[in-house]
């Protein structure tokens, strides 16, 4: 390795020494989410499918008086995504803490990144 490799490595050493313990959970969710192939939430287009990967942070029941709505939200380290299932209560399975690999169609409601019924995986965790 040259100078410039060992360089950039003592850099890389040192900013991550200084992160706060957030700041290094939210890089490891980011590496984690792009190593399972999928777009880092905070790069989610606007109605383009696409892949994103996160750990569920919470799950709330939307009741209405016609179709219930089970929102599950997630985070990738570098943004948020709301997850809705319509007609859903609850999906076994699903809990604060689980990581998920969704698919669909991201549209932006208040700024936040929201896919209706995707197709999903729980990831199985490590350690």
């Amino acid at each position: 390795m040259g100078t410039r490799g060992r360089w950039r490595t003592m850099t890389a050493a040192v900013t991550r020494m200084r992160a706060t313990p957030t700041e290094l959970e939210a890089d490891d969710l980011v590496a984690r989410a792009t190593g399972l192939g999928a777009t880092p939430i905070a790069e989610v287009v606007d109605r383009q499918p696409t892949v994103i990967c996160g750990e569920v942070r919470s799950l709330s029941l939307r009741p209405q008086v016609q179709v219930p709505a089970f929102i599950v939200v997630v985070t990738d380290g570098s943004g948020v995504a709301q997850l809705v299932w319509l007609g859903r209560r609850q999906i076994l399975g699903i809990e604060p803490g689980i990581v998920l690999r969704v698919q669909g169609r991201p549209t932006f409601r208040r700024g936040v990144a929201t896919i209706f019924n995707p197709a999903y995986e729980v990831i199985p965790q490590h350690g």
